[in-house]
């Protein structure tokens, strides 16, 4: 979640490092800070609770100097986000950033109080700068001090570390929570992520868990838990670095809902045949016809994105699928099938529980694929398969041309999967195909819609409760909505599976509460319609995304519409799913809230 940026060169740090911070934002944080050695060999801190703007306003009150720096920006896990909690934490000779959480602390800690060491935050990143410390004062070298405390660590971490009287050398470390290596023009970096390091980076390296690397300007040493050296790939950066702007638009998340045509259309064309216009997605590591049944885990939007893709996958496979939150998943401990494909689904490649439940998975001896943005992530290295997706950069919080990226890719694995099973004709296939790659064009249009979409926010933005409701295969895309109305505008939104309505939710409904209705005409449209006419006979105001033929059959019902346009109903679910981000983003201006930094919320969530 907490960002991370270490700089060593010839440059000033501190700027570099209070640019690589703005880069980091998008991964949500409540404070920040910067330290530096200083040509006396002292180190020096800035921080600040809050946005960066606040940190930005100190350092021009007290300018920090020097080469060597390490920068981060916090969202509070152990304490309030305050100044004093915030990183870069300093204990005598040291100084460290770190993303993550030390499950041990408190032990750590109770040892390192009885040797008389006084701990002035609440966090329990204090501990790793005394623990490093307390080694330096025993006589070791900085990287040999640094080694010997992150072996006693337990939990996820990304640390940087900078040492007093050591300028040019950097450390850092990572256990279950990225960090990258970027190699400059005499100078190294280290960053949470690409992102970070794309503009200042020619190359990178992703670190793998238990790795640690020793970083000099121009040079970097990674070193695994043994202690023996390792060599890691080089990947080139340069394609990142001008992938990251607004480019006119309000927010991040303006402009990555417009890049929803693009990004699926450039998925697509990676795992399509261009000459017969058929799917192809990379050799898979099994036999799909012999797949007994496929197991689902994800977060968040990628869940919902999983929800989908178990209706598609069990509808043209004919296989079983098993679906649950990566959060639960991971301590049920379900039975697998022999030969059983576990399907897993992060934007990062990052994702704390997630990547938990593909260890627990891999032991269990299921095949790993992984539907991923940032393909050498985590995730990426440990899967069997990887199904890239080409979403570019995603910026906001709020997850949004992922998702439909996401679906795009589930969608061509189930064609691929009934292909192979024999539960699908050729015809069919190129049918569903087709409505694929059409999907691009369609996606532009409902952009069209925008003045119409306003108009329903305007509905929304009033309400303090809303309810969504979807029918078969776009249930998820209910869910999606209502999620992303809570993230954004925080208004409180629930989903349901449309019948649902009168077990319980349907009490809720009256004057006030805006009913909204994810509703094509080629997809249960009768049964949704009755269950709108229940909710307006209680007074409910019912707002709907359908299509011409379903608008005219909502007339009477609906107070307003988006009329869609019409695609068949295997790609509904990624069509619909546009509007309903774009309608969240609409109310989310009307409230006046953060579109892009959403309180209390971070992009990439790396810690349980």
């Amino acid at each position: 979640m907490c960002g991370i940026c270490g700089i060593v060169g010839h440059q000033p740090a501190s700027p570099i490092a209070f640019e690589a911070l703005r880069r980091l934002e998008y991964r949500g944080y409540d404070s920040a800070g910067i330290a530096t050695l200083t040509a006396s060999g002292d180190i020096e801190r800035r921080r600040a609770a809050g946005k960066l703007d606040n940190l930005e306003h100190v350092l021009k009150e007290h300018p920090l100097p020097g080469t060597t720096g390490i920068g981060h920006t916090r969202w509070a896990t152990h304490g309030a986000p305050t100044e004093n909690n915030a990183h870069p934490h300093e204990a005598g000779r040291v100084a460290i950033v770190h993303n993550g959480i030390i499950e041990n602390f408190a032990e750590l800690k109770k040892k390192l109080e009885a040797k008389g060491r006084v701990f002035r935050t609440e966090t329990d990143s204090e501990t790793v700068a005394h623990l490093v410390d307390d080694y330096l004062g025993q006589g070791l070298a900085p990287r040999d001090a640094a080694f010997a405390a992150i072996r006693r660590l337990e939990g996820a971490y990304a640390i940087a570390m900078i040492f007093k009287d050591h300028e040019g050398l950097l450390i850092g470390a990572r256990h279950g929570a990225p960090l990258a290596v970027g190699y400059g023009n005499g100078e190294m970096f280290l960053g949470s992520d690409s992102i970070a390091l794309a503009p200042m980076a020619r190359k990178m390296t992703y670190l793998e868990d238990g790795d640690w690397c020793e970083l000099t300007p121009g040079h970097v040493t990674i070193f695994d838990m043994t202690g023996a050296e390792v060599s890691r790939p080089v990947q080139d950066l340069t394609f990142m670095a001008g992938q990251v702007g607004k480019d006119g638009y309000r927010h991040y998340m303006e402009k990555e809902l417009h890049e929803h045509p693009v990004a699926i259309g450039q998925t697509l064309k990676r795992i399509t045949d261009p000459a017969s216009k058929r799917i192809a997605l990379p050799e898979m590591p099994f036999d799909p016809a012999e797949v007994p049944r496929i197991t689902i885990t994800a977060c968040g939007s990628a869940y919902y994105a999983g929800m989908v893709g178990r209706y598609w996958l069990e509808s043209l496979a004919r296989i079983p699928v098993e679906i649950d939150v990566a959060s639960e998943m991971r301590y049920r401990e379900p039975p697998q099938p022999d030969k059983g494909v576990a399907l897993l689904i992060s934007q990062s490649g990052e994702t704390a529980d997630t990547l938990g439940v593909l260890r627990s998975l891999k032991k269990a001896g299921q095949s790993i694929v992984s539907v991923l943005n940032v393909e050498h992530s985590t995730m990426g290295r440990e899967s069997d398969l990887v199904l890239g997706m080409d979403a570019g950069p995603e910026i906001s919080v709020a997850s949004t041309k992922a998702f439909t990226a996401q679906l795009s890719v589930l969608a061509a694995l189930a064609i691929e999967f009934a292909r192979a099973r024999g539960t699908m004709d050729q015809a069919r296939e190129e049918r569903l195909t087709a409505s694929l790659l059409d999907l691009p064009s369609r996606a532009a249009e409902v952009f069209t819609r925008t003045k119409d979409i306003q108009a329903m926010a305007a509905v929304v933005a009033q309400a303090r409760d809303v309810l969504y409701l979807g029918r078969g295969i776009c249930t998820p895309i209910a869910f999606e909505g209502a999620l992303k109305l809570k993230e954004i505008s925080y208004i409180h939104a629930e989903a349901y599976a449309a019948g649902e309505l009168k077990h319980g939710p349907i009490s809720l409904i009256d004057q006030t509460v805006p009913v909204v209705a994810i509703a094509p005409s080629t997809i249960l449209f009768d049964k949704t319609l009755s269950n709108l006419q229940e909710a307006k006979a209680r007074g409910g105001r019912i707002l709907a995304f359908t299509d011409a033929e379903g608008a005219k059959r909502l007339e009477g019902v609906a107070e307003q519409v988006v009329i869609m346009p019409d695609v068949d109903a295997f790609v509904a679910p990624i069509l619909y799913a546009i509007p309903v981000q774009m309608l969240a983003y609409e109310v989310a201006l009307l409230k006046g809230t953060d579109v892009d930094q959403p309180r209390n919320l971070a992009k990439s969530v790396t810690v349980e």
